[in-house]
């Protein structure tokens, strides 16, 4: 294991979610503290989006400057935009409908029915991606626009994790965990519907300041086991999630069995 990863258990998935709610708003909140805004990478799945309805229903979401936080996505499911797949329509309903939101600084992949194919897809939001980056080196006061970043500054990224270790919608042994290059990829074919996905490659992932893997329930305690033993990153995508800061593994007991207990709570 790396310096900066620290695994923390939890009891249950309510405990969880709502522990991992507790966590991003008080990073939020330190974060605007010392910058005066903030950036979020949001995922889905069950834990990613239970934990976005117990930000909502916290009483300290009140503390925080919702109008200063940028929202991202790390996936998206290439369906229409209505569809209840979408990420972004279930991170609504959550929470982003809940809060007072800038919309210009949510930042929502584009769906089936709005361009012709997943590739003009992730284009399209590596070029959002890049328009974001540029403004945040031109701010600074020897920026060079040249070599402005291709991403933003992202202080807290998210990840839900699957049983086969697939983190955002980069699966095992296929092209998108493969990519290197390029801030987004469209993902074809892959093994757990829809077929067809938009997903920051793991290059992106990794400029994240804290990286924060939310997995919950037995059905996940191999890919965890799996994704902290340093296996191939190709094998096990989850194992190549590093946070530039730091990289918080946020299990409940679950998800946790396969973990040495050694490693609980204990950051090396």
């Amino acid at each position: 294991m790396t310096k900066n990863v620290r695994i923390t258990p939890h009891p249950s998935f309510d405990v969880l979610a709502a522990t991992t709610a507790a966590r991003l708003i008080t990073r939020l909140l330190d974060v605007q503290s010392e910058r005066g805004e903030a950036t979020v990478v949001l995922t889905g799945g069950s834990v990613g989006i239970a934990t976005l309805r117990a930000v909502a229903a916290s009483p300290a979401r009140l503390a925080v400057d919702w109008a200063k936080v940028n929202f991202w996505f790390g996936d998206e499911r290439f369906v229409p935009a209505d569809s209840a797949d979408r990420n972004a329509g279930q991170a609504a309903q959550a929470l982003l409908d809940y809060i007072p939101v800038d919309p210009l600084r949510v930042h929502i992949m584009a769906a089936a029915d709005q361009v012709a194919d997943a590739e003009e897809a992730a284009a399209r939001y590596a070029g959002e991606l890049a328009g974001a980056a540029r403004a945040e080196w031109e701010g600074k006061d020897d920026a060079a626009t040249d070599t402005a970043p291709a991403v933003p500054r992202f202080d807290v990224l998210l990840l839900g994790l699957g049983p086969d270790a697939h983190i955002a919608s980069l699966f095992p042994e296929m092209a998108g965990i493969r990519t290197k290059g390029v801030p987004v990829v469209a993902v074809r074919n892959s093994p757990k519907p829809p077929a067809e996905r938009v997903s920051l490659t793991l290059e992106t992932i990794n400029s994240a300041e804290e990286i924060w893997i939310v997995a919950a329930g037995a059905d996940k305690a191999a890919a965890v086991g799996l994704g902290l033993a340093g296996a191939s990153e190709v094998q096990v995508p989850a194992s190549g999630a590093r946070g530039k800061v730091k990289t918080l593994w946020l299990l409940d007991e679950a998800a946790a069995a396969k973990v040495p207990a050694a490693l609980m709570r204990v950051e090396h």
